[in-house]
């Protein structure tokens, strides 16, 4: 059954949706934020100050709300999905610009020109937030990792990885015992091509340690042409890697039903790459793996075998160990169009942390906070600015109020640095002041309790971060703003006979 429900009764539902949702993660923002507990059906809770992940938790059992809720809480994923990162700064900005929003518009604002307005500031906004911005030293870098993960050694730790092979070759798993161990390991990265989505099932990632690997530039059509190496592997139950220009359907069906029964573990991928940089992949990976390309002649003897790889759905990760071998193999290579990154895959490897703590539920909240690092660090790159939400309040007294847009947009803007004073316990409105007598040319650091100057501060956040925290919060603001009616599935009575007077 279908059921409508209209802008009155709307708007109070949009209203204890978005303070369901805000409220918890609101105060996890800022070096001084809380940790929330979140249950799990199956395992243990765990302690995290995520916001998307404390946001894709939050549900309610009336099924208004919650679909508000699912509408709302893409601010969050989204921004989660394209940096990493800003995720609670996104649902900050997001309250402050619907609450204000929905008063305007009980006061008689039009909600489609508050919109307009919005993106017509937004368009403002953005340039003054990159001319903020300026090209990170390792300093920056570190300060960056250190603040995403509110921890000096988490920071430390990534930034001596990063030095050494780039953000791109981190790779994070959880540890099975209580210590966090550093592994740098080379490794050979391409694209992932599977035959069949089904050999990861729904796992995000991976691991297959010391499979044998059979690289072939031709097609393979059926068990029978390679029975000698299955054979092999079968009665050894060692792991398998297949890279085939193509596969027969029915080869992929059977090599698939052996690995969900558990009686292999053979992964087919498909070569990645065309033409001569195909060509050039497979001769890599035969180098680092000892192994030969195969026609069709298949046999055990030409298998190589790295010491692990892995896979995800876009990328393919093979570890291989240095030698001799590999270094006089990148001297032939040198001259090849496609060699920087080749060799600096063949050369630099990658580096893994694998995280530990003495119980699961502070293994998976460290494992996060890896994570948001790791992901700062990547958007870094290419730019940072003050943090702390100081940038966005020096923008936000530089707005004229010309129109509803700009009056939302220059209370926003403030909202993160006030929530990230009143997580410290400290009265915002004075040091807002104080912050605007200097000019904006000092931050305060919440953790010091100390006005410092942008100079020397080693208070930063990623450019990139703080625009798309923004962009998606003025997106979803809009779209709640503007919407006066909801229509949703509602479950319709059981019906018996002793419903009715027969």
């Amino acid at each position: 059954m279908r059921k409508v429900i209209n802008e009155e009764e709307l708007k109070l539902k949009m209203h204890e949706a978005i303070n369901l949702l805000c409220t918890p993660v609101k105060k996890t923002l800022g070096p001084k934020g809380s940790n929330i507990i979140i249950d799990h059906s199956t395992l243990s809770p765990f302690i995290t100050n995520d916001g998307v992940t404390i946001a894709s938790n939050i549900e309610s059992d009336d099924p208004i709300i919650n679909t508000i809720l699912e509408l709302a809480k893409e601010a969050s994923i989204k921004t989660n999905e394209t940096v990493g990162d800003g995720t609670t700064t996104t649902l900050v900005l997001l309250e402050s610009l619907y609450n204000a929003g929905e008063k305007l518009i009980k006061e008689g604002v039009n909600p489609l020109i508050l919109k307009k307005e919005l993106n017509n500031c937004l368009e403002i906004i953005i340039p003054k937030i990159i001319a903020s911005s300026d090209k990170p030293r390792l300093s920056a870098l570190k300060s960056i990792a250190t603040i995403a993960s509110n921890s000096k050694e988490i920071g430390t730790n990534l930034i001596k990885a990063y030095q050494k092979v780039g953000s791109s070759n981190i790779y994070l798993e959880e540890s099975l015992n209580e210590t966090t161990t550093i592994t740098h390991t080379k490794g050979y990265v391409f694209d992932t091509l599977l035959a069949s989505p089904y050999f990861l099932k729904s796992l995000e990632s991976k691991l297959i340690k010391e499979p044998y690997v059979l690289i072939t530039n031709e097609e393979i059509n059926t068990t029978e042409e390679i029975s000698s190496i299955l054979e092999f592997i079968m009665e050894n139950k060692e792991n398998l890697i297949i890279i085939a220009k193509d596969y027969d359907s029915y080869f992929v069906n059977t090599i698939l039903n052996l690995f969900l029964e558990n009686k292999a573990n053979i992964m087919l991928l498909k070569s990645p790459g065309y033409g001569l940089e195909e060509l050039a992949i497979l001769e890599d990976i035969a180098t680092i793996s000892k192994g030969k390309i195969m026609n069709t002649s298949y046999s055990p003897v030409n298998l190589g075998k790295i010491p692990q790889a892995l896979i995800t759905k876009n990328e393919t990760n093979f570890n291989f160990i240095p030698s001799k071998e590999i270094m006089e193999y990148l001297k032939t290579i040198r001259d090849s169009t496609l060699s920087s990154k080749r060799t600096s895959m063949l050369k630099n490897g990658f580096i893994t942390f694998s995280i530990g703590s003495p119980t699961l539920t502070e293994a998976k909240e460290k494992k996060m906070r890896y994570e948001d690092a790791l992901w700062a660090l990547k958007m870094a790159k290419d730019g940072v600015i003050p943090g702390s939400g100081l940038i966005l309040a020096k923008i936000s007294y530089e707005l004229n109020n010309e129109n509803y847009g700009a009056t939302l947009l220059k209370k926003a803007l403030q909202a993160p640095l006030t929530q990230i004073l009143t997580n410290a316990a400290l009265e915002p409105a004075p040091i807002l002041e104080q912050l605007k007598n200097n000019g904006f040319t000092t931050i305060f650091n919440v953790k010091s309790n100390q006005f410092e100057a942008l100079s020397t501060t080693s208070v930063i956040d990623p450019t990139i971060v703080v625009i798309t925290a923004l962009k998606n919060a003025v997106s979803i603001a809009s779209m709640l703003l503007t919407t006066t009616s909801l229509i949703i599935n509602e479950q319709p009575p059981n019906l018996s006979l002793d419903n009715f007077n027969i």
